[in-house]
Parts: C-alpha cells; structure tokens; sequence
C-alpha cells in the first residue's frame, strides 16, 4: 500500500510538472505574440510586376521548343521595336507631348484568412497604398482570397478594407481558388465580379456560436461557480454555471440578428441573389455556386490573369512587416499558439463565427 501511494505521489508530481511546464510555454508563447504585435507597426509595400513573370515563364520555355535562328530573330525585332518606342518617348518629352499612360493597370492582392482575420492588418495597408495611385473606373484590383471564414467582427472588418476600393469607384475583382466560405464569402460579395475555380467552397452564409457546459459535472463534486454581472444580459450562456432557457433564448436571438446581418450585407452588394435560398449555411462548389448566383464565372486565377497579361500592366502588391529575430521566433511560436486558441475559443462558443 505504502509502495503503491509513492509511486502514485510520484506520478501527481510529474504530471504537475508537465503542466507547469505547459503553463510557462504557453505564457512564453502569449509574450512572444505580444511583443511581435508591438514590433510591426513598421513596414513596407512590395510591388512585383507580374507581366516580367509571366514574360521570363514564357521566354524559358521558347528557348527549348522554338527554332533557334526564329528565335534569335525574334529578340531582335523585339529590341528593335523596344528601341523605337523609347526614341518616340524621348521624342515626345522633349516637344511636352507626353500624355498621361493610358493602358490600364491591374493591382494583385492575396488574403489568407484564418480565424481572426489576422492578414487584414497587411490589406489595410495594401488597400491604402493602391488608393493613392489607382485610377477611378479605369484600374482593377483583383483580390486571390483563400479562407473558410472566423470571428465576425474581424472578418467584419475586413470586408470594410473592400468596401473602401468599391467607394472610390476601382474595379474589384474577387478569385477563389479554393474556399470563400461565411466570412469569406463576406468578403468575396463586395466584388464586383467573383471568379471561383470549379471545386472552389462558397457560400456558408449562416453563424454558428457553440460551447460546452460542466455545471452538472461542478455540482457532483460539490463545487460552486458564480457569474456575477451587471446587466440582464451581461452573460446568456457560461460555461461552468448552470443556463437558464431565457439565456439560451437571449443568446438565439443574437444570433439570428447576426445571421440577418450578414444575409443584409450579402444581398446589397448581390442583389440578384436569392438570399432565402442561399442564407441556409449551406456550402456549394465552384459550378454549383455559379447556378445559385454566387459567383460570375468559373476559372482560376493563374487563367484570369495570365489573359489580363495581354492588355494591361499587372502588379503583385504586398505589405512587409520589418522582422528581426525575436519577430521570427516570436511569429512562429505565435502562429502555433493562436491556431490552439482560436480552435478553443470556437468550441467554448463565447463568440458567434461566420
């Protein structure tokens, strides 16, 4: 008995241990985050042309299928040409008869989205940049958006970086290439033209809030667990206190007002949308969603603007924090631990998510 009770001693002080440890991780890991957070108020734009990519993709290609002597002959008619233009330019500037350029210009964008939206940070600052030089009813910007949707306000607040290219009259255009769901779809509405690929994941226009209950658990080892508000409807639903059905009622009704919303915004900016018929939470795939109204054409994104290539200048727009090393550790240890958080914070329901 005594042999049994030292080893199970044994085990309860391991075990304390390893979540001593796990407590010192995690706090090392929140500490990091804050610290990166408190680092990236600094950045830069990049901007990358996309036309010499798709030139330099094109030329190592040719140089193996196409006839060498055809070949040589065609670069030089090409620098011939080159060289012409940059004559008429210089001939022109000197007599002041440059004119404004007039072919169009295409500004590319990508957004990852996780749960709490955390790449609008980088499209704020995007969106501000091409606002500063883009052409009213004349450029495009084309966003390639990738995410299955999260937290409302954040995703909230993403759509509202979108709503500011659609203000200043600049063509936007939303690719999908693999999901815009709930919150994404929120975000990919605001286009003015949606291109999904044909297995693309649309639609999911519902919210869903969902959380354990251990009251029953508390109350047969006899502990208690007090939530102490101000306001009726301070706290709807808890986690380790007992719920009532008026605050589960309450806690419905929030959520059907989000849910409405969210059909709201998705049918002011897709009014031919049948919004009973899609506002179900249900998921459609690119070709199904191109029947339902969702989206306006199926493609992806290298066809779109591989073929934009061919009469307007393309740009890869992005925005670079500064990182130092503690910035890099720091971002990897974060990431991790905000994919954990995030997954428990969804399960304990505190928040409704699209």
């Amino acid at each position: 008995m005594i042999e049994f009770l030292t080893q199970y001693g044994l085990f309860l002080a391991k075990t304390a241990t390893l979540v001593v440890a796990i407590l010192l991780v995690v706090v090392l890991i929140v500490s990091l985050a804050s610290r990166r957070r408190q680092h990236q108020t600094e950045g830069h734009i990049e901007v990358k042309c996309l036309n010499d990519k798709y030139k330099d993709l094109y030329e190592a290609l040719e140089e193996n299928v196409i006839d060498e002597e055809l070949l040589r002959q065609r670069i030089k008619d090409e620098r011939k040409q080159e060289k012409a233009d940059a004559k008429a330019r210089r001939k022109a500037a000197k007599k002041g008869e440059l004119e404004e350029e007039d072919k169009k210009r295409i500004y590319v964008i990508d957004f990852d989205g996780d749960m709490s939206a955390s790449a609008t940070d980088q499209l704020r600052e995007e969106v501000t940049a091409i606002l500063s030089i883009a052409r009213a009813d004349k450029d495009e910007v084309v966003i390639n958006l990738e995410s299955p949707g999260g937290m409302v306000h954040a995703y909230g607040f993403a759509a509202s970086q979108l709503e500011r290219l659609r203000r200043k009259q600049i063509q936007l255009t939303i690719c999908v290439d693999k999901v815009a769901a709930s919150g994404g779809y929120m975000m990919a509405c605001i286009g003015n033209h949606i291109i999904a690929a044909p297995f693309a994941v649309i639609g999911s226009i519902g919210v869903v809030a969902q959380l354990p209950n251990f009251h029953r658990l508390l109350k047969k080892h006899e502990i208690d667990y007090e939530v102490l508000t101000a306001g009726e409807y301070k706290r709807t639903l808890t986690v380790f206190g007992q719920n009532t059905d008026k605050g589960r009622e309450k806690f419905v009704e929030e959520l059907e007002e989000t849910h409405q919303l969210f059909k709201d915004f998705v049918q002011e900016y897709r009014p031919s949308l049948d919004i009973s018929k899609v506002a179900t939470g249900e998921i459609w795939y690119g070709r199904q969603a191109l029947k339902q109204g969702l989206v306006d054409s199926i493609m992806t994104s290298d066809e779109y603007l591989t073929e934009a290539a061919n009469d307007a200048d393309l740009y890869k727009v992005s925005y670079q924090y500064k990182k130092g090393l503690q910035d890099r550790l720091g971002e990897l240890a974060a990431d991790s631990s905000d994919k954990l958080l995030l997954r428990w914070w969804q399960r304990l329901g505190q928040r409704p998510f699209m």
